[in-house]
């Protein structure tokens, strides 16, 4: 089996903080020809700013401190682009939404989500989605969708259940 490359062995694809992703997935909207329009550049430093899962009702919150006209539909929208486009990750078993910490590369990743403090790690390893997709075909199986999400303690929390 091939396996695709890693988005980290290039560290001008990996981006954590959240000023230096608003402006990777700038980058990414321009060489795609993509409009990242005001509400969606909003709602995307807003998840980034985030720093962990956030669900799309605090993220209508936080946009209604700036303008209280902010509806579900548009953020909804907003977050369907990102999540279209890779930008974003949505956590299915928590319902929320986290940067991508590869912006400029479209991939699929397990993801460690702590149920102490809420946190997720994005994996970035594309071996285990990569295996999965492959024993899919090797069944005839036609893959359209990953979700790989992990539940447990990340190591901060686990210690301080000790």
């Amino acid at each position: 089996m091939r396996r695709a490359p890693d988005p980290c062995s290039d560290p001008t694809q990996h981006v954590h903080d959240a000023a230096g992703y608003v402006r990777s997935v700038e980058q990414a909207c321009a060489a795609r020809g993509l409009r990242l329009t005001p509400l969606r550049a909003q709602v995307l430093g807003l998840v980034a700013a985030a720093g962990k899962p956030i669900k799309a009702y605090d993220l209508l919150d936080r946009l209604k401190r700036d303008s209280a006209s902010a509806a579900p539909p548009s953020v909804y929208r907003a977050l369907d682009f990102l999540l279209a486009q890779g930008f974003i990750h949505r956590l299915e078993s928590i319902n929320a939404f986290i940067g991508c910490h590869h912006p400029q590369v479209r991939h699929s990743v397990p993801f460690l989500i702590c149920d102490g403090c809420q946190d997720a790690i994005e994996l970035e390893d594309v071996s285990i989605p990569d295996l999965l997709d492959a024993q899919a075909r090797a069944l005839g199986f036609v893959p359209r969708a990953q979700t790989l999400e992990v539940h447990g303690l990340c190591a901060a929390c686990a210690a301080a259940a000790r």
